[in-house]
């Protein structure tokens, strides 16, 4: 790596190898995307955690890049988001080639008038230096480097977690243990937990390169272009003036031969042309899965991010997910812990992310389908279709490149109130994400704290005490978004998920959803 300069953070001798420590609420396994996240939104409600991680630095490689609208909301809320689209690269636009020939381009996010854009493109390795930062100067959080898990033994009332360190081991007692370790997760293997999928064998090869010049700030993909003509290729760029450029490879490809620089550079001086100058960042060649586990909660024992469901690098799924897992978790953990919900709300963490996780890998598997046609007459179909793009509407539909990350509707969720009202012609039902907004000289979107909010348009009233009311008077484009008109009101979950909606501002109603809300009926 020439751009990024690889922090080592310290390592702390942990009190419990001087003797027994106290019971923690929540321990955390893993410091990616996920674990730091969960950490940081579990802060904001007042729950401290430990965070363990066996490694003292931030990920190798660029890996993760596509950070979405909706993981920088989230972020935003521990004052870390604006950082992120300073450093990264803001892309809303992309397109797509046959061969030589754009065959056409898409916007990502037709409507103005929102905070943030649909994606910025920041390297992991920064997105978690961010978060390491932010969780070292919460007082409810401790980071602990060096800190391996090495055994996790589950009681009714908690789990006890067999940690290694440099200056030998400790046992950690904990009330709910979280693991966010990864794809290959020790505490999955530990507990003995499937993880079944699917087993993609066609190889790719990443190649992050540092290369001065006029770099586009949109997402280009080709199928057969020139300097590839066999297969496809994708480009990215990142921050620091680094291009991701993702080859198809193909099943049969030698994996070591690939990665030599001189096979690279030949590939990317196909590409770029004589006169290009680069420096390598970072290399991998890799083939991918598509699993889940059946469930993501086991006793106490709960499965985030990469532990609990994995997908295909297509469409920018990975990451994302695994901080709307952490999202979706935090403030139903924070509720059961304070004891204003019951345990069985955790159940639709797991019900509402595994939907989640089936949407993400039918959307990645049937990218891959279309990307890597396994068959005769899938390619057929794929290269009927990519030459008739140009010309026709109706073929640019069926072209998957990768369907980029959206947020998931939880449709059918337990905690939802449907709708009694029949005369919606708009505005995110329950089970989707809120939408944002300018409001007065802010945005919407700040104005959602950590709590249910009852947003309500042109009235007033009383509401629950677990709520916090936000009236939004006038008209304006938040009134447009909601399909609101005087007395609208909808209930808002601490995720920024609409729980339910009216046509009028009925507190007995309103009671009602956040108790279903809650799980507490």
């Amino acid at each position: 790596m020439n751009s990024y300069s690889y922090r080592k953070y310290s390592y702390r001798r942990p009190p419990e190898l001087d003797g027994p420590g106290a019971r923690r609420p929540v321990v955390i396994v893993g410091a990616g995307m996920a674990g730091p996240t969960l950490a940081l939104s579990l802060a904001a409600r007042g729950v401290a955690t430990v965070v363990l991680d066996e490694d003292d630095t931030v990920s190798l490689g660029s890996r993760s890049i596509c950070q979405a609208k909706h993981s920088l909301e989230i972020w935003d809320r521990f004052g870390i988001a604006d950082r992120m689209v300073e450093k990264g690269i803001t892309w809303e636009q992309g397109e797509v080639y046959l061969r030589d020939k754009p065959i056409y381009r898409f916007n990502l996010q037709p409507e103005p008038g929102q905070k943030f854009p649909a994606f910025v493109n920041l390297q992991q390795y920064y997105v978690e230096e961010f978060l390491y930062e932010r969780c070292a100067a919460e007082p409810l959080i401790e980071l602990r480097h060096r800190n391996k898990v090495t055994g996790v033994a589950p009681r009714n009332d908690g789990v006890s977690v067999e940690v290694e360190t440099p200056d030998g081991h400790y046992t950690l007692d904990t009330e709910w243990l979280v693991a966010c370790d990864g794809v290959r997760s020790p505490v999955r293997h530990m507990l003995g937990l499937p993880y079944p999928g699917e087993v993609f064998h066609d190889q790719f090869l990443i190649a992050d390169i540092r290369l001065k010049g006029d770099l586009p700030k949109e997402r280009r993909f080709w199928f057969y272009p020139p300097f590839h003509p066999t297969n496809s290729v994708l480009l990215h760029r990142q921050a620091d003036d680094v291009l991701r450029v993702d080859f198809q490879l193909g099943r049969d490809a030698d994996a070591e031969e690939e990665k030599k620089p001189e096979n690279i550079d030949r590939r990317l001086r196909q590409m770029f042309g004589p006169d290009a100058r680069w420096e390598h960042e970072w290399t991998s060649v890799y083939t991918f899965t598509c699993r889940m586990m059946e469930r993501f909660v086991h006793g106490r024992t709960i499965f985030a991010g990469d532990a609990a469901h994995v997908v295909s690098p297509f469409g920018a799924r990975g990451g994302n997910a695994a901080v709307a897992d952490a999202d979706n978790l935090a403030w139903k953990l924070a509720a059961v812990l304070a004891g204003d919900a019951p345990a069985r709300l955790l159940d639709s963490y797991c019900s509402e992310r595994r939907a989640a996780s089936n949407e993400n890998i039918l959307n990645s598997t049937r990218a891959t389908d279309f990307i890597t046609p396994k068959f005769p007459a899938s390619r057929l179909f794929r290269d009927a279709t990519l030459s008739l793009a140009r010309d026709f509407p109706f073929a640019r539909a069926l072209i998957n490149s990768g369907r980029l990350s959206v947020p998931t509707a939880h449709t059918g969720s337990p905690l939802d109130t449907p709708d009694v009202d029949t005369d919606w012609s708009g505005g995110p039902p329950p089970g989707r994400a809120m939408l944002d907004a300018p409001l007065g000289d802010g945005w919407l979107i700040d104005r959602v704290g950590c709590d249910f909010t009852v947003l309500s348009f042109g009235t007033t009233g009383t509401v629950p005490k677990a709520a916090t009311l936000l009236s939004v008077d006038g008209e304006g484009l938040a009134w447009q978004r909601y399909d609101a008109r005087p007395g609208t009101t909808y209930l808002i979950r601490p995720d920024r998920y609409v729980a339910a909606r009216w046509r009028t501002f009925d507190p007995a109603a309103i009671e009602t959803a956040l108790n279903r809300a809650m799980g507490r009926e």
